[in-house]
């Protein structure tokens, strides 16, 4: 296992323009205990995601999380960021594992598909994620994740994260079914107290 890859809170960005605005509330949910950041912004053109990623680098680097680019090997290299997140479009894991190095965390999206993520745990990926786990405004088209996945997966041997609709309300049942870490969107970056949102999914773990 990555020793940079701890249980708990996985928080991704959301598709924000205002970079001010992201930072700061990145920074509310770090400090509320998120684990891992991943780089998330479907709508932003190359410089805008140049530009904020590297200024999450930095906010990552002075709070100790790691950052993670989704789907984006190039630019996770050139800012030097942790790792990246890849999915069933974005390139080979050996290709990222390559391009980014032996200590990069690598995640790869499994969806539904146990086997996928098999072969992903073969293959090197750091962890395994599912999703969606519940209706989900980001994916609004994803197909469902049952739970049951998560504990069979934890046969793989990797850490086991889970996406889609989750909040703080519904997470303690994917904690309890074997998941390693809750990635979450909405919940967090739509919350009146980003802070305080994120530390309720931080109890979560403590108690699981």
């Amino acid at each position: 296992m990555n020793p940079r890859l701890r249980r708990g809170l996985y928080a991704i960005t959301p598709d924000w323009a205002d970079t001010a605005r992201l930072i700061a509330v990145t920074r509310e949910v770090l400090l509320g205990g998120a684990v891992l950041l991943q780089y998330r912004n479907k709508s932003a053109d190359a410089a805008l995601a140049h530009q904020q990623a590297t200024q999450l680098c930095a906010l990552c680097r002075e709070l100790d999380v790691p950052l993670l680019i989704n789907d984006d090997v190039a630019l996770a290299s050139a800012i030097g960021a942790d790792g990246a997140h890849i999915g069933r479009d974005d390139g080979e894991l050996a290709a990222a594992r390559a391009q980014l190095g032996a200590k990069a965390i690598i995640g790869v999206s499994c969806y539904a598909d146990l086997d996928r993520a098999r072969d992903a745990a073969e293959g090197g990926a750091d962890y395994v994620a599912f999703g969606a786990m519940f209706a989900s405004p980001t994916k609004p088209h994803a197909p469902p994740a049952p739970m049951s996945l998560l504990g069979a997966a934890r046969a793989f041997g990797k850490p086991v994260a889970c996406i889609g609709g989750i909040t703080a309300e519904n997470a303690g049942a994917l904690v309890a079914a074997g998941a390693d870490l809750l990635a979450v969107i909405s919940d967090l970056y739509e919350s009146a107290a980003p802070r305080e949102r994120a530390a309720a999914y931080t109890a979560l773990f403590a108690s699981h």
